[in-house]
């Protein structure tokens, strides 16, 4: 084997040497050895336990942290003279037990390197490479199932996936990751066990699928997780946008149509110093998720046409019940809820071009999101019909630059009326409540549609108004 391995692994593997203890480099940072693919964080398994081994780190490392002493797991960080990191974490050989109703393991300390990587969920992640003097260790073909692109665990899968459920959602990710496929006999177990998910924790099933989503394919890896029928327990209305087709083909697979916005949104993405940077996880959730509302939304009209009126603030409200049942984030639920509820907003703008009130309007109430839902909406725009293609992106570029003009002149963000609260109350003599607030968004309704004007002019805006009120 060809390998080019850290310094840092090398020197520790002394350490523990001069210590009469094993150490051996396992699990991921192998793999990615093999695959020429960078990694930053060394795992390691050592026959010391973790009483024994503190010392060494200690002495290794700049940092230390021990979160993971009842496991047997201690880390530390060595920090390199260009400035960058490398950490490390530790564990004793392990042999572990499970109980039927958990994913959390009776920890027991093994006695070899192969009983430990006899425990790791797929091959490809059950080798190691003892150090200092870099023996590869194989016993389960992890090697061959790289070359293959091929994940398979190394005992029964059955076993292992009742062991520990988590394991099922780390299959798809690394579909997703590595842009590999699941062998025949571990793909049969994962689709027979998919009601073992139910047992593992909602943060960690999210954190499984935030890395499939933010990896190099994820379209792959959302197949994987609806064939798999894992989605039926962890996003339900991916596999409800199968919908049937119709024999006149007079409306798309929704389900199919998301996974091609979810590709072009990702080819969407920009670099580190552009607006929407990759990996976006709101922006292809958002891709993904955007028409979920379709299947619930959907009637048969006359003629044979099929609608789905509504589908975007619906599929919205369905997303949030989603995403909260998943524990992500209040912020990322708010922003990905919000695109899809946005995302048919620039539709007819083809057709008939906006006011600037319009698109002053559409910059403002989009704020943040603006960059994103762009990217959403073309993203959306998956018509073969070359034409319309055409002028559906000219219409865009259009837009963006209207607005890229417009906020040479204002400064949206700072948008206010052009009176404020104190000003209102003051002029329709009216105490601090909801009717302030009424006559504030009116006025901000106004500065969007006219743009900035005068006081007087302001003023009586706000008196017409009011005027109106009282009839």
């Amino acid at each position: 084997m060809d390998f080019e391995v850290w310094p840092e692994a090398i020197e520790l593997g002394q350490l523990f040497a001069e210590q009469g203890f094993e150490l051996a480099l396992v699990g991921g940072p192998v793999r990615d050895l093999l695959l020429r693919r960078p990694s930053h964080d060394l795992d390691f398994c050592t026959s010391a336990r973790p009483e024994e081994f503190e010392p060494i780190l200690h002495k290794w490392g700049q940092g230390f942290w021990d979160m993971g002493r009842k496991f047997g797991t201690l880390g530390a960080l060595r920090r390199r003279s260009d400035g960058t990191e490398v950490k490390v974490e530790v564990t004793t050989y392990r042999s572990d037990s499970y109980q039927p109703n958990s994913r959390k393991p009776e920890v027991n300390y093994g006695s070899s390197l192969e009983g430990d990587l006899s425990r790791r969920d797929f091959t490809v992640n059950a080798m190691a490479l003892r150090v200092p003097d870099l023996e590869f260790v194989d016993p389960f073909g992890g090697a061959n199932d790289l070359a293959k692109k091929m994940l398979r665990t190394p005992v029964d899968p059955h076993q292992s996936f009742d062991d520990d459920p988590l394991r099922m959602m780390r299959a798809v990710r690394f579909v997703a990751q590595l842009d590999f496929r699941i062998a025949l006999s571990t793909a049969e177990a994962l689709s027979q066990m998919t009601d073992r998910i139910t047992i593992v924790s909602a943060e960690r099933v999210r954190d499984e699928l935030i890395k499939l989503l933010t990896s190099e394919h994820p379209h792959q890896g959302v197949e994987a997780l609806v064939d798999s029928g894992l989605a039926a327990y962890v996003l339900p209305e991916i596999p409800a946008l199968q919908l049937q087709i119709d024999e006149h083909h007079r409306h798309k697979d929704v389900y199919e149509h998301s996974l091609m916005v979810l590709d072009r949104a990702v080819a969407l993405e920009t670099g580190p110093d552009g607006p929407v940077p990759a990996p976006d996880l709101t922006l292809r959730l958002a891709a993904l998720l955007h028409d979920i509302g379709k299947p619930s939304t959907r009637r048969f009209e006359s003629g044979g046409k099929v609608s789905f009126h509504h589908h975007d603030l619906v599929g919205a409200k369905i997303a949030r019940k989603r995403l909260k049942a998943l524990h992500f984030d209040k912020h990322i639920t708010d922003d990905v809820c919000d695109l899809i509820a946005m995302h048919l907003r620039f539709h007819g703008y083809v057709d008939e071009r906006w006011s600037d009130a319009a698109v002053r309007r559409y910059a403002k109430e989009t704020g943040p999101l603006f960059e994103r839902l762009n990217c959403l909406t073309r993203a959306d725009a998956t018509t073969r019909n070359k034409l319309k293609a055409h002028n559906f992106s000219a219409a865009m570029d259009e837009l963006e630059d209207r607005v890229r003009q417009l906020k040479e002149k204002e400064n949206f963000d700072a948008i206010r009326p052009d009176l404020n609260g104190q000003q209102i109350m003051e002029i329709l003599d009216l105490e601090p409540g909801p009717l302030v607030g009424k006559a504030y968004q009116h006025m901000l309704d106004y500065r969007l549609d006219e743009g900035p004007v005068d006081q007087e002019t302001a003023c009586a805006e706000l008196k017409a108004w009011w005027a109106q009120q009282q009839v």
